[in-house]
């Protein structure tokens, strides 16, 4: 009898922003299939999603992957469910309207790396500020490269783990860093980010550090953290055609606001129309543009207008479920 270690991995409660939960099943002779993983309960009270007097929530498995640290291990992604099988409120993958997968989705997750001794991030010394931002972005050397062998255990970790992991690059900040997943399908986008996140966190156990998701966690002349969202369905990929893609970008002017409320918290600190963001305030696009809402990258033009969209507003702390499910609205609203 053989016995695995599922990590059962869920969103909980807390708001702005939801924070990973995971707790470990050991099962025998286990499949490795996602089928055979069985729904499991937790305390809800303890997490803000249930009350004491009712507090056992679900979570239904709904992505496996190998646990790269473990033994005979499993990394298992799952919703939250009420006890009576209904999607929790804080299950916002449940609500993706994209059951075809014909969304493909392109995350770049920018994130500080912290000492957890200093409460700064990597290259700033106590009491003062590292040289200006701009020989940190792809830099190469001990003088202003911080924590690459970090990013790269964490690169291994999430290849060996199975996922559609792209690349890495440190950025325009001090100990700031981003990598790159892309997914067909915006539910299976959510999962791998979520699941990459995971790994991210899990890692920095081992370092006496710690990954800071806000937007803008170093106030002044620094780049804040996004998680630029490329995305593209059949029509982008196909069309063909200016006008369509600038009536697709236009869908997105109107509800600008309903975008902004779940592409992550203290957003406006980061979206200040300075260090490669437009203002939270307005919506723009236009072709190769770091400085719009949109970019429409110069390979879709040079394709004949079949490509893909970059939506530069969502933040680093932003849920990639909410993300997706959000664009997909809005893009299927486009008048095509």
């Amino acid at each position: 009898m053989s016995k695995s270690k599922l990590e059962y991995i869920w969103l909980d409660g807390y708001t702005p922003t939801q924070n990973m939960r995971s707790k470990t099943k050991v099962v025998n002779d286990f499949s490795g299939k996602l089928e055979d993983c069985p729904i499991w309960s937790f305390d809800g009270s303890s997490t803000k999603q249930a009350s004491g007097g009712a507090s056992d929530c679900l979570l239904k498995p709904v992505a496996i992957y190998p646990d790269p640290q473990r033994n005979n291990g499993f990394l298992v992604m799952t919703e939250v469910l009420n006890a009576d099988g209904t999607p929790h409120e804080s299950n916002h993958r449940a609500q993706i309207d994209d059951n075809d997968n014909d969304f493909w989705f392109g995350f770049e997750q920018e994130y500080f790396i912290m000492d957890s001794a200093t409460q700064l991030p990597l290259g700033f010394p106590v009491g003062g500020y590292p040289g200006p931002q701009g020989m940190y972005y792809c830099s190469v050397g001990g003088r202003n490269t911080h924590g690459r062998d970090f990013v790269e255990e964490h690169a291994d970790l999430c290849i060996a783990a199975g996922l559609n992991f792209e690349g890495i690059n440190q950025e325009v900040a001090s100990g700031q860093w981003e990598f790159q997943l892309f997914a067909k399908g915006a539910k299976k986008a959510g999962d791998e980010i979520w699941v990459a996140r995971y790994l991210l966190d899990r890692l920095t156990e081992q370092y006496g550090w710690y990954i800071e998701y806000h937007p803008k966690p170093v106030k002044g002349d620094w780049n804040g953290s996004g998680m630029h969202a490329n995305f593209s369905n059949t029509t982008l990929r196909t069309c063909g055609s200016q006008e369509i893609y600038e009536k697709i970008c236009e869908a997105f002017r109107p509800v600008a606001a309903e975008h902004i409320a779940v592409y992550g918290a203290y957003n406006d600190q980061r979206l200040t129309g300075l260090h490669e963001t437009a203002s939270i305030h307005d919506f723009s696009y236009g072709v190769s543009d770091r400085g719009a809402s949109i970019r429409i990258p110069i390979i879709t033009v040079e394709q004949g207008w079949k490509g893909w969209l970059e939506d530069r507003r969502p933040a680093s702390n932003g849920d990639p479920y909410k993300i997706a499910g959000r664009i997909v609205k809005t893009v299927k609203s486009a008048k095509i």
